[in-house]
């Protein structure tokens, strides 16, 4: 399991705090998704500028690398009832498998999730029942269900689960395909890798014409990269582990390209920190699958990141610290308050941002 070893660090929770109108959380995601706004940060003197997402690639050259997360958003919320009491309501979000039928998650009400009971999903398609509670009051369930009916889980999921948007994405949703990137393979997130959200399959196309590779890694997103930090101190904070896997071919192709002089573009911070764990200490990508438990906040040396592409975070999280420790603390809460100044949307189904 990887984490990082920061100094410690006098910047408090409330450092990466910030004002943001309620309105301008996006609800849903922009159409056509490469029409959603860009804005440029150059992380060395602060500039910022204004353009389209479907510009990208005027601000990429050839020869550069865009690293994608190709982990795939399950749907991860499924509903039930303890065993034998429909009245008793139950809500499991999956987050990490442990096993084949095994998955670590959040159940509402917790309270009532104790050791041994049994919870009848999906109208009796399946039972859930809790083998142990984890860190941070998760349960550990196992999942049995007909396997004569369904192949997998995942098969399972698709029949009785819903997607797990977030909560503050509030009005109703007919169409969630839009919280899904254009290149998901890899099954097994709670969230979407949102930065990735705003690319078409055209728009990817007109990049690799271009010269820039396309190189996937996977972080299967789940409570570490959004969990929220409670810490006065955020040196403090700990976070959840999530699994990640760098190929020997993502690992070849990002090397030799940046040894080429060619930049490394993270597409989101869930490739960020997954591109960061696998680096050495001089910055060659390792293949790597595994655990990983980084939190980059300011005070991080990067080690393999050129520029970022992101989206616009929540106050006080562990992202807007990343994206802080890339650029800077100051300047990225001065572009955020550019950003509501200008009415860019934020968030999940926000518009984005490139720092270079």
């Amino acid at each position: 399991m990887i984490r990082n070893q920061l100094p410690e660090t006098r910047l408090l929770t409330s450092d990466f705090d910030y004002e943001l109108p309620p309105e301008l959380i996006a609800q849903h995601p922009a159409e056509p998704r490469d029409s959603a706004r860009l804005m440029v940060v150059d992380r060395a003197s602060g500039e910022v500028s204004h353009s389209v997402f479907r510009e990208i690639g005027d601000f990429l050259s050839p020869g550069d690398t865009l690293v994608i997360n190709d982990s795939k958003v399950i749907p991860a919320r499924v509903f039930g009832c303890a065993e034998g009491r429909p009245d008793a309501a139950v809500e499991l979000l999956l987050l990490r498998q442990r096993g084949t039928d095994l998955w670590e998650t959040l159940v509402k009400p917790g309270k009532r999730a104790r050791k041994g009971m049994r919870i009848t999903l999906g109208g009796g398609l399946a039972t859930a029942t809790v083998e142990s509670i984890a860190e941070e009051g998760n349960r550990i369930v196992s999942v049995s269900y007909d396997k004569s009916i369904f192949s997998d889980i995942y098969s399972l999921l698709d029949r009785i689960g819903t997607m797990p948007l977030p909560p503050y994405i509030t009005e109703k949703q007919e169409d969630t395909s839009g919280y899904q990137t254009v290149y998901a393979r890899e099954e097994g997130s709670a969230a979407a890798p949102t930065a990735g959200l705003h690319f078409t399959e055209e728009l990817l196309d007109s990049l690799r014409v271009k010269g820039i590779a396309v190189v996937p890694v996977m972080l299967h997103v789940g409570l570490g990269t959004f969990r929220p930090v409670k810490e006065e101190r955020i040196s403090e904070h700990v976070m959840h582990t999530e699994y990640i896997s760098v190929s020997e071919e993502a690992a070849s192709v990002i090397n030799s390209r940046r040894a080429a002089g060619g930049r490394i573009v993270c597409v989101g911070t869930t490739s960020c920190r997954t591109l960061e764990s696998a680096a050495d200490a001089d910055g060659i990508i390792r293949p790597f699958s595994g655990d990983t438990g980084i939190f980059i906040y300011p005070g991080y040396r990067f080690r393999a990141t050129d520029a970022l592409i992101t989206n616009f975070h929540l106050p006080k999280s562990t992202l807007l610290m990343l994206v802080s420790a890339f650029s800077s603390r100051e300047r990225m809460l001065a572009a955020y308050r550019t950003a509501v100044a200008e009415r860019y949307r934020f968030f999940s189904y926000g518009d984005a941002m490139l720092i270079k």
